[in-house]
């Protein structure tokens, strides 16, 4: 989860120069292209592609769909409001990654399990703070980019349970470079040599990012996992304060202590049985 964390914050910067100068339906096309090329080294390692054999088919193409809808309506949001807004309204993910879980795969939130929650919300609450005015296109791009992040999240935790990790990605590399080729060539333009260079960024972290989260999934429940997310607030805020001169204000110190408390409560597991 650490190395999640740590993609998708670069994930934000990289995905925002880049569309700058790109559409988004190129970007999102030639991050799956560039990360199939970028995963050969897992793939090589794990036996190949006769190791890439899934029983599950309908169920990649279905996660994959779902995700690639979710991503684009990301990245979409990364060109119409603030940062601050596009991950803020992005954690509502764990609220219905929990539902999800506790609806599909039979996982129990348990007392701390859902004080964390509260606990992480309020947090992420008081660091960005609510808006004013109605919604407009970019908030609710944002919103459903949660809703299918949380779906594709359960559709891989279930795939954990029959598929290797390398599997999962491959398929997810391979199948929404499928999705994305013909809308990306219908709007392509040549990159310049910088958006080259932030391109390969997302394609690395687009990639590693959704091999470490498959792995945290394989060891944990979704319930455990997804709430440590709630650290990529404070850790934007530090970006944006690093990269974008943004202030760091006693909000977001307050908000990011909330943070760092739920995942210790998110951590807690039920007390050892006394020996008898």
């Amino acid at each position: 989860m650490a190395g999640w964390l740590c993609c998708l914050t670069v994930m934000a910067v990289a995905g925002r120069e880049a569309t700058r100068e790109l559409h988004v339906f190129q970007v999102t096309m030639l991050r799956s292209v560039i990360g199939l090329l970028m995963v050969y080294p897992l793939l090589r390692a794990a036996g190949g592609l006769g190791a890439m054999r899934t029983s599950r088919p309908w169920l990649q193409i279905a996660r994959n769909v779902v995700h690639y809808g979710a991503q684009f309506s990301w990245f979409m949001a990364l060109t119409m409001i603030p940062l601050a807004q596009v991950i803020s309204i992005e954690f509502t993910m764990p609220i219905w990654t929990a539902i999800l879980a506790v609806s599909f795969l039979g996982e129990r939130m348990g007392v701390w399990k859902n004080i964390a929650v509260v606990t992480g919300l309020v947090g992420v609450a008081i660091i960005v703070r609510p808006f004013s005015g109605s919604a407009n296109v970019g908030q609710l791009a944002v919103l459903a980019a949660a809703v299918g992040y949380a779906v594709s999240v359960i559709m891989v935790k279930a795939l954990t349970r029959t598929e290797s990790t390398i599997a999962i990605i491959f398929w997810m590399m391979v199948i929404q470079s499928a999705l994305g080729l013909v809308p990306g060539l219908l709007v392509w333009r040549w990159p310049s040599p910088y958006v080259w260079a932030w391109l390969l960024v997302i394609g690395f972290v687009g990639t590693y990012s959704h091999y470490c989260m498959t792995r945290a999934l394989r060891y944990a429940d979704a319930t455990t996992v997804v709430p440590m997310d709630f650290l990529r607030v404070p850790l934007a805020a530090l970006v944006g304060w690093l990269v974008y001169a943004e202030r760091v204000d006693v909000f977001t110190i307050l908000g990011a202590a909330l943070i760092l408390a739920a995942n210790l409560l998110n951590l807690k597991g039920p007390a050892p049985a006394r020996p008898a």
